[in-house]
């Protein structure tokens, strides 16, 4: 048997990556520093460099969210964000649109499904549906896509709390929100105020609107927070769409952010789409701790 000196050995962990020792009276802001710069530590000032890089680099920066993240309470995060300019654009799935309005509107959101689908009365409440396809009909039909529908019609209404929806925010500021739909996923559709046919052109006006918002992605960054199927999919075709014709979409940095490694994310955002470079960073744990912290983090680099 042939040995080596521990010189010669090529090592992936050094006491200069371990974490300091705590500090209580640190600033908030600051907690990175007592991170590892190791795994998950090092992933996360990756993509916090990456992500002030961009936004002062007036780079592109699409945030995409699934349903559970808007049930989580990390709203005012979310819009500090928006409010700052970390975000150039906002693409959500019908699920998230739910619930952003049902907050705006009523301060409450998400039933209990197993004590309702029972009896059948999963999702039959009758004002979310009727203000909703209402919103998207009337708006779809003046030539908008769901989202910005959704967000006319909160701020036009005066929602009691349209001060924590990203729908009316998102209006507000003339920032693209985008909302996408498969028919058949979302309780709007169980009723007879539903119509496929405006549903579907003010979908596919928002997948038009996404992908015009990712031209220039090169140098900028793409966050998914839970969406396991709808946005990662979605995606992946915007992109496609945006190369086809010619636009600078080629590295930039991708984080999904979700409770549990899933397939199309992994696939869709963080893999496939960076053969030719950019970094694709994986963080999983509850968006209610990870989503409060990020924006904290981001914040402080962007005004320290």
């Amino acid at each position: 048997m042939r040995t080596i000196p521990v010189a010669a050995r090529p090592t992936k962990v050094r006491v200069e990556q371990f974490a300091p020792a705590p500090d209580p009276r640190a600033p908030q802001g600051s907690l990175d520093r007592f991170l590892p710069d190791i795994l998950t530590g090092e992933s996360l000032r990756v993509l916090l460099d990456a992500w002030r890089d961009a936004v002062l680099g007036r780079k592109v920066v699409v945030g995409m969210l699934g349903g559970h993240v808007i049930k989580t309470g990390v709203q005012r995060p979310l819009l500090a964000l928006l409010d700052r300019g970390a975000f150039t654009a906002l693409a959500m799935n019908g699920a998230a649109a739910i619930h952003d309005f049902e907050i705006a509107m009523w301060g409450n959101t998400s039933e209990p499904v197993e004590e309702t689908l029972g009896t059948g009365q999963f999702g039959m409440v009758e004002e979310t549906p009727t203000l909703m396809n209402r919103a998207v009909n009337e708006g779809v039909a003046k030539g908008l896509g769901l989202g910005e529908s959704l967000g006319r019609f909160l701020l036009d209404a005066k929602a009691p709390r349209a001060d924590l929806s990203l729908l009316a925010r998102a209006a507000e500021r003339s920032i693209p929100l985008t909302v996408h739909v498969a028919i058949g996923t979302d309780t709007l559709h169980q009723h007879p105020s539903f119509d496929g046919a405006r549903t579907g052109l003010g979908t596919h006006r928002d997948f038009k609107i996404l992908a015009a918002s990712m031209r220039g992605l090169e140098g900028g960054v793409v966050l998914n927070f839970g969406s396991a199927v709808l946005m990662p999919e979605v995606f992946l075709k915007a992109l496609s769409l945006v190369r086809n014709l010619g636009h600078e979409a080629g590295a930039f940095t991708a984080a999904n952010f979700d409770q549990i490694r899933h397939y199309r994310p992994e696939k869709n955002i963080l893999e496939r789409p960076l053969q030719k470079g950019g970094r694709g960073l994986s963080f999983v744990g509850p968006h209610e701790l990870w989503i409060p912290v990020v924006a904290t983090l981001l914040l402080a680099r962007l005004d320290p």
